[in-house]
């Protein structure tokens, strides 16, 4: 894939989209919030990312060091109701074409997956709403899970991975992040006033949702959200 240019859009057409993405996103919230399962509790230092590949590590990379505020290890986790494919089936579609699973009012994948796996050192960008655009690059790659790190400019500093699982329970689908905030004034947004955690959690729980639907008839019960905090004064503060 080659690597996205920048945000073409003006500041007043990128206001109007954050203000027609949050008001259709709210309303979708509303209607879907009783489908997730939440928990959270402290973290600990086994909650840290596994580090990026020197080979793929540059001065681009956003880790958790560069980031603000308290770590969150989020795990997103729903069972696919009917499934009609295997782990390797529900990951060859969203390893070709992530967009499949974000919801349209909020999100995009620019450039636009035509059907080909990503490789490790591949970049695009997820654009959201207003200013909360965010550059990845893939750092693993299979036939059953995706691994991306924030670049320069995301909104987070750290981790997310994709996977499906073949379980005795059935197919199961799984988003795993080990992020903090990019910048102080996403901290204040994540983690007080918690507006851009509650965008997180639904963006990732639509995902999930979409991932049921494209392996099946769509959940088996509900999204399991689950966090563990890990706080920024456990020497986790960018220098």
């Amino acid at each position: 894939m080659p690597t996205p240019h920048p945000d073409s859009l003006s500041g007043p057409t990128r206001v109007l989209r954050w203000m027609a993405g949050m008001g259709l996103m709210t309303v979708s919230y509303l209607r879907d919030r009783h489908l997730v399962v939440r928990s959270e509790e402290p973290g600990d230092d086994a909650d840290l990312p596994a580090s990026v590949p020197a080979d793929l590590h540059d001065d681009r990379v956003q880790t958790q060091e560069h980031g603000r505020g308290p770590l969150f290890h989020r795990r997103f986790t729903v069972l696919v109701e009917g499934a009609t494919t295997d782990a390797e089936g529900l990951m060859s579609v969203v390893r070709g074409d992530l967009e499949r699973l974000l919801p349209k009012e909020v999100a995009a994948v620019t450039p636009h997956g035509d059907g080909t796996p990503p490789k490790p050192g591949d970049e695009f960008v997820v654009r959201m709403p207003g200013p909360w655009d965010g550059p990845v690059r893939v750092i693993a790659s299979d036939d059953t899970h995706l691994r991306l790190t924030t670049l320069t400019g995301h909104l987070e500093a750290g981790q997310i991975e994709f996977r499906a699982d073949d379980t005795a329970e059935g197919l199961r689908f799984t988003i795993e992040t080990w992020a903090r905030p990019g910048t102080a004034l996403v901290n204040l947004f994540f983690t007080h006033l918690r507006v851009a955690k509650e965008m997180q959690l639904f963006m990732w729980v639509r995902a999930c949702l979409a991932a049921t639907r494209i392996a099946g008839r769509g959940p088996a019960g509900q999204v399991y959200a689950h966090t563990r905090r890990v706080a920024a004064s456990e020497g986790r503060e960018a220098a």
